[in-house]
């Protein structure tokens, strides 16, 4: 339980001084009143261990944006002067979500008590990663909550415009090819099975296209339950071994060799990566408690362990950037301006710069590939469906010629 020293008035002419446990100041200064004491100061001498919470379950999920609109609005409360318990209570009453409103309602049960609200909030992991976690903590130890808050929202607004923006122009090109490929399957199927008797009368060989095409149709027909099975068998496979180490970094390995798709994969996680650990550098983080925060936003198994070995190398006395050179994942661009900024005394800055270049670079390669994913679905599935006619006409051209 945390410990406050006090200075408190016994009787007019009598001051004392001395420690009392509560587990937050309206409970100390309660407790002194009841021996009668009147408390003329108190602070904080020793942080006690948070009691730990009772199991809360928000009873729905809470959409990513939603935190990123509440942490925006808790930013300009408190702005504006409003006591945190206030906003958060205000912000509760105006929420029209249930889980969200479950989670503010257990939030401002938790700081009432006592508890600190980087502390509330790690009751949330599923809500409230380790990042903004953090974030909060050095914002509560530097008195700058209120600036972290809208530091964490911008952050989190730019990363969900990207997200937006990619989804938004997939969704044309993707439903084209469900629309696509349910039309083959659909020609495969069921128009193909009513030609077949057509064809088998026929005394000439049957051009190739339609005996390919014939095959084809005769497996999906005969066996696509089993295909599915045995192909849904093997993602499962696939998917148990993901779980594993050795799976993990199995995956981030081949993921990083796919030709253009793994610089794409790269300099996006690595955007991130930098993006995130400037933040935290300059919100007040030691380099070490920055890099460790900022490794679970990687996706890639293998970049978070090269970074932990860089982590150690730096807890060892050696230097983060000649670490990231000596890796051969890392490129020499990035590893070359971390360098720079350890010595001059700027990381943050050389980190903004490597997520700025980045950024753009995987913003330009993701326009670039949305801007040709159209024309190519469009030639793939022509390319396709023509086969799919031609297969069909041909024996019908067949029949002609021999009629003549």
């Amino acid at each position: 339980m945390p410990i406050y020293k006090y200075r408190a008035k016994k009787d007019p002419q009598h001051t004392v001084e001395g420690e009392i446990d509560a587990l937050n100041e309206n409970e100390a200064v309660e407790k002194l009143s009841q021996i009668g004491y009147l408390p003329i100061s108190l602070h904080l001498v020793k942080e006690g261990l948070t009691p730990k919470p009772a199991p809360f379950r928000l009873l729905g999920k809470i959409k990513p944006r939603q935190i990123t609109v509440f942490t925006r609005q808790l930013a300009s409360l408190l702005k504006a002067g409003v006591p945190i318990l206030t906003s958060i209570n205000i912000l509760k009453e105006q929420s029209e979500s249930i889980p969200l409103n479950n989670l503010l309602k257990r939030l401002h049960d938790r700081l009432n008590e006592g508890a600190t609200f980087s502390a509330s909030l790690e009751e949330f992991p599923q809500v409230f990663p380790s990042l903004y976690v953090a974030m909060i903590r050095s914002g509560e130890d530097s008195g700058t909550l209120t600036e972290v808050l809208l530091k964490i929202a911008d952050y989190r607004t730019k990363q969900e415009e990207i997200l937006q923006r990619l989804r938004t122009a997939l969704v044309y090109p993707l439903l084209m090819a469900v629309v696509g490929i349910a039309t083959i399957i659909f020609m495969l199927t069921f128009v193909m099975p009513r030609l077949m008797s057509i064809f088998a009368n026929l005394q000439e060989e049957l051009p190739l296209p339609t005996k390919l095409l014939l095959w084809v149709s005769k497996t999906l027909k005969d066996w696509g339950l089993w295909l599915i099975i045995i192909l849904g068998m093997i993602i499962l496979m696939l998917r148990r071994q993901a779980m594993t180490e050795s799976g993990r970094l199995s995956l981030a390995r081949w993921q990083l060799r796919i030709p253009i798709l793994g610089g794409f994969i790269l300099k996006n996680e690595l955007a991130r990566f930098s993006r995130t650990l400037e933040l935290l550098l300059k919100n007040g983080l030691s380099i070490l408690k920055a890099i460790e925060v900022a490794i679970p936003v990687l996706r890639n198994a293998l970049l978070k362990q090269e970074l932990l070995k860089s982590s150690k190398d730096l807890q060892q006395g050696g230097s983060f950037g000649r670490s990231l050179k000596n890796s051969a994942l890392f490129p020499s661009f990035m590893s070359n301006l971390v360098l720079v900024g350890e010595e001059s005394g700027a990381l943050a800055d050389s980190l903004a710069e490597v997520a700025q270049a980045y950024e753009g670079d995987t913003e330009e390669t993701i326009r670039i590939f949305l801007s040709l994913l159209e024309p190519l679905l469009i030639l793939g599935m022509g390319l396709i469906v023509g086969f799919i006619v031609i297969a069909m006409l041909l024996p019908i051209f067949q029949i002609n010629v021999m009629a003549r």
